[in-house]
């Protein structure tokens, strides 16, 4: 299929001069000035007339006969400004793409269904993805040519703009022949990929096939799989931590912990502002791709947590806790939503906000100091970070540290108390001292979905770390998100920014921010969260649910009409949205003792079983939920008289215990209205005594009530 598809392209692709059709427009902002998309403003004043993603651009090809030029990436994307300045503010190339197409620029975090579907497409063509994404196509939405970072000239094998876009018109001018058979070959390539059929059920055998996955591509020098780029991962790495403890594997736990370690080293965190760039382009997590993104934040904060629960070692507590601190610092808003990403580049170079020369940190720090911060920290009087455009060292280096702190501190006999005080109020004085550059941009546009698994993130940290400051945040969030960001019909919309909610959700807006409720729930045993996630999981089910063949579409029933309502179920930077929908369908299943939510759980695995047994490791996230649902998952029941602090501190003792398959339900016997219309199977249960009960149930099936902490605790171990 892909070898078919690039011949096609090949013999389309014949360069050609061509001739004027139009002049171009004068005005000195294009149709994007009126979005609210950051990236699709970074493009407003472009000599290319952009159109977003709306019925006019369409109606406009139809009527004018021309292709579509589409080009999707997003705010924070490098490569997506290169591209911008060399072939995008050019006149020349402006001039080209306005005579004979019509631009459409799409933001992928808007609209990743969009996205999703125009990169399958690429990589069935090329090979390979990644953004900016250049896609064109027909007026009837249907592609015919597609690749990623086009510069103006050619450089190398990779042809440019100006060589590129005349042969497509000729193309298209005079090899329509050519270009119906390749749409035709991708339409049926589409329609393959994205139907699915009920197959075998998943065996639990699956598990150690995807566990060996990883075994067979774990860098045992640096932690994570493959060599480079390194990219977090960090379902893999829970789906690790949940495997070993099922199997006992301690290989599994080991896997995990070397590369959190080797992750809080590296350059792909930021040593001075904390949070974590979005992936290390070396093996080693030195060099990293500057990005910030809050999806990050969220899904690292959460392996480091879960590895926390499991080990009780302090320092994984600790970054987690820090990435909060640059969350809550940098990425929230005063109303309690959460930004979305923050540039890689700031004054027109990748990473010049966070590097460093000797000189700076001496200036600053003073001579002793300051050097002792450069050896900790990993630099060199001639840089460790090397000049993008000449690849020379540039005298600048990325924080990093080759070594604990607690060997420096063996190595050169100090004490290592004393020595984190100090290196942490260096840090400090540092960060003050940025706090002056000229900071990268900020995507400031509030995301549903990327809230939702920072929610998730927070209401988990308050309950492992036992801080209600994160539980108080991740509420803020949730409120915001449940006020601002749904219709009068209660559906959720996809974007805030300015004042205004609007756009399309999707399948992962849904199952994340579900994920996030259940999580406060497990906090704060509101019942009203746990109320809200069932409300929008019938909504879910409704509108995007494959009620034929079972899985969730990207997609709502009544959404933006493309040439194929696309299905997806791998892991890629997060989980995917079906993944997460399985996990909170089990889990509600047991919440509520209601079968149906887990049938439609398992209707998803059924859904997608050839392609997890294809590629196993490539679907962690769902087979992480696979496993909650097969391997002695727990309801716990705590009753009490009354909700207060002593209750929650009995609950904080048993969810102390790291035991990832179970939910835990508090039933206030002062307030129960509500919790017995939403989990009426939890009627029967009271306390003793008038003493805390704890019920430690599986399938239902309880233990004897016991009011005794320690008893409930040897039940759950």
């Amino acid at each position: 299929m892909h070898k078919q598809i690039i011949l096609l392209i090949f013999i389309i692709i014949i360069p050609i001069n061509c001739g004027e059709k139009r002049k171009q427009q004068k005005n000195k902002m294009n149709r994007l000035a009126e979005s609210q998309s950051p990236y699709l403003l970074q493009h407003k004043d472009n000599p290319v007339n952009w159109f977003p993603w709306n019925k006019e651009a369409f109606k406009t090809a139809k009527q004018e006969n021309k292709p579509i030029f589409l080009s999707i990436g997003y705010s924070t994307c490098h490569w997506c400004h290169v591209m911008e300045h060399e072939s995008f503010e050019d006149k020349q190339v402006a001039k080209l793409m306005n005579d004979n197409f019509i631009s459409i620029k799409v933001d992928r975090e808007e609209m990743p269904e969009i996205d999703h579907l125009y990169m399958s497409v690429c990589q069935a063509m090329t090979g390979r993805g990644g953004w900016p994404l250049t896609v064109i196509m027909s007026p009837d939405k249907e592609p015919f040519f597609s690749g990623t970072y086009f510069p103006k000239t050619g450089k190398g094998n990779r042809p440019g703009m100006l060589e590129l876009l005349p042969a497509l018109i000729n193309a298209w001018e005079n090899k329509q022949d050519d270009i119906q058979k390749t749409i035709e070959q991708v339409n049926n390539y589409l329609v393959n990929i994205n139907t699915t059929k009920q197959s075998n059920e998943l065996s639990r055998s699956i598990l150690t096939t995807a566990y060996n996955n990883f075994i067979e591509r774990f860098d045992e020098n640096f932690g994570g799989f493959g060599k480079a780029p390194k990219f977090p991962s960090s379902h893999n790495l829970i789906f690790l931590l949940r495997y070993h403890k099922m199997y006992n594997d301690i290989k599994a736990k080991t896997m995990v912990e070397k590369t959190l370690s080797q992750m809080r080293l590296g350059g792909i965190y930021d040593h001075i502002g904390f949070g974590f760039h979005r992936y290390a382009t070396d093996q080693k997590w030195f060099l990293p791709h500057f990005e910030k993104m809050l999806y990050d934040q969220a899904m690292i904060s959460m392996a480091y947590l879960e590895t926390y629960a499991l080990t009780k070692r302090k320092e994984y507590a600790k970054t987690a806790e820090e990435i909060f601190t640059y969350v809550l610092r940098d990425m929230a808003d005063q109303n309690g939503g959460f930004y979305s990403a923050e540039d890689a580049d700031s004054e027109g170079e990748e990473g010049k906000f966070y590097v460093w020369s000797n000189n700076e940190i001496i200036k600053i720090l003073g001579f002793e100091e300051g050097q002792r911060f450069i050896d900790i920290f990993g630099f060199k009087k001639e840089g460790n970070f090397h000049d993008e455009a000449t690849g020379e060292l540039n005298s600048k280096n990325i924080p990093y540290l080759e070594n604990k702190l607690s060997h420096y501190a063996k190595t050169n006999d100090l004490d290592i108390e004393e020595l984190k005080t100090t290196v942490e109020k260096n840090r400090s004085t540092i960060f003050n001292k940025r706090k002056d550059r000229i900071h990268p941009l900020k995507d400031d546009k509030i995301l549903t979905d990327w809230n939702g698994l920072m929610i998730a993130a927070l209401a988990n940290g308050s309950k492992t770390l036992n801080k209600d400051i994160y539980l108080v945040a991740a509420k803020r969030a949730a409120d915001f998100i449940l006020l601002k960001l749904r219709d009068n019909k209660g559906r959720l919309l996809k974007r805030y920014r300015n004042g205004l909610s609007g756009l399309q959700p999707h399948i992962d807006d849904y199952a994340f921010l579900i994920w996030g409720l259940l999580e406060i729930y497990e906090s704060n045993f509101d019942i009203s969260y746990l109320k809200s996630a069932l409300d929008l999981s019938d909504i879910l089910v409704s509108d995007f649910l494959d009620k034929e063949a079972g899985g969730f579409y990207i997609g709502p029933e009544n959404g933006e009409q493309l040439i194929i309502r696309a299905k997806d179920s791998y892991d890629g930077a997060i989980p995917s949205g079906n993944a997460v929908a399985a996990m909170n369908f089990i889990k509600l299943s047991k919440f509520t003792g209601n079968k149906k939510w887990e049938e439609i759980a398992e209707n998803i695995f059924l859904a997608f079983s050839d392609g997890i047994n294809q590629i196993p490791s490539a679907h962690s996230f769902m087979l992480s939920s696979f496993m909650f649902n097969t391997i002695n998952p727990k309801e716990i029941v705590v009753v009490t008289k009354q909700m207060n602090p002593e209750t929650i501190s009995s609950v904080r003792k048993l969810q102390n215990i790291y035991n990832p398959h179970s939910i835990f339900i508090v039933k206030d016997m002062n307030n129960v209205h509500e919790l017995n219309k939403i989990a009426p199977w939890s009627i029967m249960h009271s306390t003793v005594d008038d003493k805390i009960t704890f019920y430690i149930c599986e399938n239902f099936v309880c233990n004897k009530p016991t009011t005794n902490i320690e008893t409930a605790i040897k039940y759950l171990q």
